[in-house]
């Protein structure tokens, strides 16, 4: 019997590897965490379903077209119209926009099946699988298996070997590798990163709908089902650590069989209602917190995740409030004019508008994304029923309700501690789904399917049974909670708050607790929540188990960023929203699939406007009155014309830098051919930066970039690099994940040259290149330019950190360079070794070349005015 359990798991397993495996390629190669992967796996099943019914296509045709042409294509659509623009946008951004696609790639789906007239697809319906209908039994080792099992199997495992093959054996998988395992040094070797990123989803978003299809037969045409799928998958590839195919690929076949032993042999659980189903939660979770600590920032960073500009802070005070008050008297003459129907949705939407508030203290606040907010509301409400209905006085109910969100916050809070990013995001979504499914369907806690009756709430002269009562509480405590978030962000807790986000090491070497700011916000936008979640089931007059899904913050996050995470307006405006639209679409006769693909356009939008619609509204408003600015902040001098025999690589008047921060300022420098053009300074003068600029890695301001009298400046930097500039970076230039000869073929079609030059490396071809030491590593770097000399070598601190044996072998390879016609632009702080081999020297200071001149005209006085500014 255990032999028919492992054989149906490894079945199982298959396809939550091949739909982690795609989760993982794509988020290895973009930094994507795609929360849309199951929707597209649900679009390519349906393709194949309507193909296989309507059109009478053969089912392996139908299953051909939707998983080789029709997924790969989605994936490259998606890519130039979305994720292209999310990979350089916050965590949360991606977040958001992906959960929009969730939601509206199979609405779009669905809609044209509707507006076509194909079959219809729903849970209902029970679509075949790949092979014979019916299918036919096998009896394999003693276990029964059918044609479709054994199909999905099969085609699991060509797949994995076929993408092992892939990304180990050809150029574009290296390629791709490379570019996982260093974007920027990829693109400085002439890999295009954007295509690589496009290949990453065509190929992530082909095995999601290999797994769709493969998985049709068992899941139907249930999107909610795919969903669910995708977070089984993503436990593998949490298992992988969302870098490795290989360790994703068996721990998705591992899951599967662990989840149908502990089906199988585990009696003494059935007392446990969704223990069992929750097995891949509650591995996720385990993990999440085991293997996937963040090992960069926590919490959200100032780097990555900055808040938008103020564009509202020259205005009075009133001005700012006036939008608002009159937005709020417009809310209280429609409750007191309108229809008692339309007042009760407007208060649907403002209790969602005060769960929402609680993703304003976490996310807006906080920084930290968090998916366990419909268990939170879910928790206070159910504790609410549970304790009303055991004799306890309603308002006593509440508060007991309003605790225990607050408890489960903080518990939820613990993983906080520990990760950050993606994976905390991961891992409140699982505590969430484990709270659903098991926690929830606990009979005593929850009352089975009728659940707890809760009565409207008593003011005296009124109460919340009248829609209007409603509305005017709801507002008193959205202001009461807008208040407080006002107090928070202005208060010194607040002022720790923005510290420990933006920087936690920082903050906790100024004595700030890390630890216990994150579990006062968990605990108080939990709070928050459950409030919220006490008044939906005051407002329903029943609360059960199944009224606020855990997927339902999935979607509230989503709709509260879209219109401004950061500021309790935009929970508002997202409650109105979120109650609006379905409504208004089902008064107009228009099919609900409309709103989630509205919804989804959002989520697109996003990935350009990351700040949400409040603040876009207010940076329109701030470019139409702005004055225009008719000249730069500071003059920079025209740049001299072109000589037709000058050198070969030059910068004219280069002013660039970072941010709103000015690095360089009008820099001019020229190399010739078969010239050592050594660039001094102190730290800080804006060496590195110069090799930034001239390698394509970071934009111009103004000023020209030429490469033998053509102008480059436009040009990106794997471009450049194939044009023959290329740049050693600082610290060392290789790719620690790949060996020695995969880097080498990142430049080079045939290492073999490489070895007879430097037997070193030959010796250590199939190691690791991180595993060598840091003098190999340099060597490393320089190697393929002795074999494919580039026109242009930009090497920045190329000795830093050798020991002075390397430092002469390296600076050997130098002048073997320059001998065979290269330009050789040379960043070093090391003047000595430096000035031995140059032929030209400037120096930098302050984002200025200061000084620039023979080798033979550098004297001590000169380094000294270089480096200590003294003249």
């Amino acid at each position: 019997m255990i032999l028919g359990y492992v054989l149906s798991g490894l079945v199982t397993g298959a396809i939550f590897a091949v739909m982690g495996s795609g989760l993982t390629l794509s988020y290895a190669a973009t930094g994507v965490f795609n929360f849309a992967h199951g929707a597209v796996g649900f679009l390519s099943a349906l393709l194949f379903y309507e193909l296989n019914q309507a059109a009478g296509l053969p089912a392996w045709l139908s299953a051909l077209v939707s998983v080789v042409l029709f997924a790969p294509a989605l994936g490259y659509v998606l890519h130039k119209t979305m994720f292209g623009g999310l990979a350089q946008a916050g965590e949360t951004a991606q977040i958001v926009a992906t959960i929009g696609l969730t939601i509206a790639l199979p609405a779009l789906g669905l809609l044209v099946v509707d507006l076509a007239g194909l079959p219809s697809a729903d849970a209902t319906s029970l679509p075949r699988g790949v092979g014979p209908h019916p299918a036919l039994s096998f009896e394999v080792l003693g276990a029964r298996l059918d044609t479709d099992q054994l199909i999905t199997f099969g085609f699991s495992a060509v797949a994995a070997a076929g993408l092992w093959a892939f990304m180990r054996h050809s150029p574009y998988g290296l390629r791709m590798r490379a570019a996982v395992d260093r974007r920027r040094l990829a693109t400085l070797r002439g890999i295009d990163a954007d295509a690589t990123s496009a290949l990453a989803w065509m190929l992530g978003s082909g095995l999601a709908g290999l797994a769709g299809v493969l998985a049709v037969s068992v899941l139907g045409l249930d999107a909610t089902a795919y969903t669910v799928l995708l977070f089984a998958s993503a436990t593998a590839a949490v298992f992988g650590r969302l870098r490795s195919i290989p360790w994703t690929f068996a721990a998705g076949l591992a899951l599967g069989v662990v989840q149908n032993l502990v089906a199988g042999y585990t009696d003494f659980l059935e007392e446990v209602t969704g223990l069992r189903t929750a097995v891949p939660v509650i591995l996720l979770f385990a993990g999440l917190v085991l293997l996937n600590r963040s090992r960069e920032r926590v919490a959200g960073s100032a780097a990555e995740d900055a808040p938008p500009p103020d564009h509202l802070a020259g205005l009075p005070p009133w001005r700012r409030r006036m939008p608002w008050a009159l937005g709020l008297a417009a809310l209280l003459g429609f409750t007191f004019l309108a229809s008692e129907y339309y007042v009760g949705v407007a208060a649907q939407g403002l209790v969602l508008a005060l769960i929402f508030c609680s993703f304003v203290v976490v996310t807006g606040i906080g920084g930290m994304v968090n998916l366990a907010q419909a268990a939170f509301a879910s928790m206070a409400a159910l504790t609410c029923g549970w304790a009303f209905s055991s004799g306890l006085p309603f308002f006593v109910a509440i508060v007991l309700g309003v605790l225990a969100a607050a408890a489960v916050g903080m518990l939820v809070a613990l993983p906080a501690l520990r990760l950050g990013g993606r994976v905390l995001t991961l891992a409140t979504l699982a505590m969430a789904l484990l709270a659903d499914q098991v926690l929830f369907q606990v009979d005593a806690f929850s009352n089975g399917t009728i659940g707890w009756p809760v009565p409207a709430l008593g003011l005296g002269f009124a109460d919340t049974s009248d829609p209007r009562v409603r509305v005017v509480v709801l507002l008193v405590l959205i202001g009461a909670v807008a208040l407080l978030v006002r107090n928070l962000e202005r208060s010194a807790s607040g002022r720790a708050i923005l510290a420990v986000r933006s920087a936690p090491a920082a903050a906790t070497t100024s004595g700030l607790s890390a630890p216990r700011t994150k579990i006062v916000l968990f605990a108080l936008a939990s709070a928050i929540a459950g409030l919220g979640g006490v008044l939906f089931a005051v407002s329903k007059g029943s609360i059960t188990a199944t009224d606020l899904p855990a997927f339902s913050g999935f979607v509230w996050l989503a709709v509260v960023v879209l219109q401004g995470v950061r500021r309790v307006g935009g929970a508002v405006l997202g409650g109105l929203i979120a109650v609006a639209v379905p409504e208004l679409l089902a008064t107009w006769g228009v099919s609900a699939h409309v709103g989630a693909i509205l919804f989804g356009a959002g989520g697109v939008i996003l990935a350009k406007h990351p700040d949400g619609v409040l603040t876009q509204l207010a940076e329109l408003r701030h470019r139409r009155g702005a004055p225009p600015e008719w000249a730069p902040s500071e003059p920079v001098p025209a740049p001299p014309p072109v000589q037709v025999d000058g050198p070969l690589f030059r910068l004219e008047g280069v002013v660039a830098g970072y941010a709103d921060s000015t690095v360089l300022r009008g820099v001019d420098l020229a190399v010739r051919p078969g010239e050592v053009v050594a660039l001094l300074g102190a730290n800080g003068a804006g060496k590195s930066t110069t090799c930034a600029v001239a390698a394509g890695d970071l934009a111009v301001t103004s000023g020209r970039i030429l490469l033998d009298g053509e102008d480059v400046t436009a040009w990106p930097a794997h471009r450049r690099a194939r044009a023959g500039i290329l740049l050693a970076p600082e610290g060392r230039g290789v790719f620690p994940g790949l060996t020695v000869e995969e880097n080498l073929r990142t430049w080079l079609p045939d290492p073999g040259p490489v070895y007879e030059r430097l037997p070193q490396l030959a010796e250590r071809r199939a190691v690791l290149a991180g595993a060598l030491s840091g003098g190999e590593q340099q060597l490393l770097t320089l190697a393929p330019a002795l074999v494919r000399p580039p026109r242009v070598l930009i090497a920045d601190e190329p000795s830093l950190g050798l020991a002075p044996m390397m430092v002469r072998q390296v600076f050997d390879v130098f002048a073997e360079l320059r001998s065979r016609g290269v330009a050789l632009l040379l960043v070093e702080e090391k003047a000595t070794e430096a000035l031995a081999i140059a032929d030209r020297v400037a120096f930098m200071r302050l984002g200025r070349v200061t000084w620039e001149g023979p080798r033979s005209e550098v004297d001590s006085e000169r380094l000294t005015a270089a480096y200590l500014g003294v003249r």
